[in-house]
Order: structure tokens, then C-alpha cells, then sequence
């Protein structure tokens, strides 16, 4: 996706081998990372599924030795997203999102899009996980609906 989009390939691979690093870490472990390395507190109000991106951002940092900004927030945003994200974002995000592995209404479609518009692609991204989070009664992310309200913005712009 970087090369067919103009990212660098190199930053994204690396992106893509660290952006789980702490995925799998007890919850206890990430939210005291959160507290501790003064991460966004508010993470703590939402689903523990966003906390593994800024808590590996850290962890890439700091025990990786990554100092490329653009890889960390790649790493740091890839489950929220934000406002103005940058390509090498979108593609770790959309990349994420839409794995080989996954399965869930409308993936499929979300993959076709991502083959000729990153930016519709991640906005059915966006969409799908809102809606689901809606279903499920929970609450959303502000950086997710402000990333999905500045893509669309950019779109009619375009």
C-alpha cells in the first residue's frame, strides 16, 4: 500500500512490525504506562482496544530506540486515528484495519476501496467501526470521529 500510494515503504514496514507491540499486554500493564508516561488519561475512559497504540509508541521509543516521528505516530494513531493524519497513517491504519485475517461485514468492501481510494477506504473503515461501537452501546473515541469528520472535509474540498 505505501509504494501504491507514494509512502516510503521502509517507514511503513517498520510501522507495520511495531504498531501491535503491546497488543497483548495485561491491561494493567498499558494503563499504568498510560498513567505513569503521561499518555492521554482519557484513554482510560474508552475500550481497552485503543490503549496498545500509544502505549506502543512509547514502547518503540523507549525500548526500540525509534526516534522517526512519522513511524511513532503511524504506531500511535493507527487504532483511533486523528485529524490530519499523514499518509504514512492512513496506510498503517487502513492496513491494520483491513489484514488479511480479518473478518467482519464489509471488510470486503473496505478492501476493494483501498485499491484505488485510500481515503474512501478509510472513511468505510471509520464508518464500520462507529457503527459497531454504536451497536454495542459504547462510547467513541473523539480522535476517531474528528478523523473521520477531516477526512470527509478534505474529500469535498478535493
Amino acid at each position: 500500500m505505501a509504494e501504491r500510494y507514494g509512502g516510503d515503504p521502509e517507514r511503513a514496514e517498520l510501522a507495520a512490525i511495531l504498531h501491535d507491540v503491546a497488543k497483548y499486554w495485561q491491561t494493567s500493564r498499558m494503563e499504568a504506562v498510560i498513567r505513569e508516561q503521561g499518555l492521554p488519561a482519557d484513554l482510560l475512559l474508552y475500550d481497552k482496544e485503543l490503549w496498545h497504540a500509544p502505549v506502543g509508541a512509547f514502547v518503540a521509543e523507549h525500548h526500540f530506540g525509534i526516534t522517526d516521528s512519522m513511524v511513532l505516530d503511524a504506531i500511535r494513531y493507527h487504532t483511533s486515528g486523528r485529524e490530519d493524519m499523514t499518509l504514512m497513517d492512513k496506510i498503517v491504519c487502513l492496513a491494520d484495519y483491513m489484514e488479511p485475517g480479518r473478518e467482519f461485514p464489509g471488510v470486503d468492501h473496505i478492501r476493494e476501496l483501498s485499491g484505488h481510494d485510500l481515503n474512501k477506504a478509510l472513511i468505510a473503515g471509520f464508518d464500520s467501526t462507529i457503527t459497531y461501537l454504536l451497536a454495542q452501546g459504547k462510547r467513541i473515541y473523539p480522535l476517531t470521529i474528528a478523523a473521520r469528520n477531516d477526512l470527509i472535509v478534505k474529500a469535498r474540498e478535493a
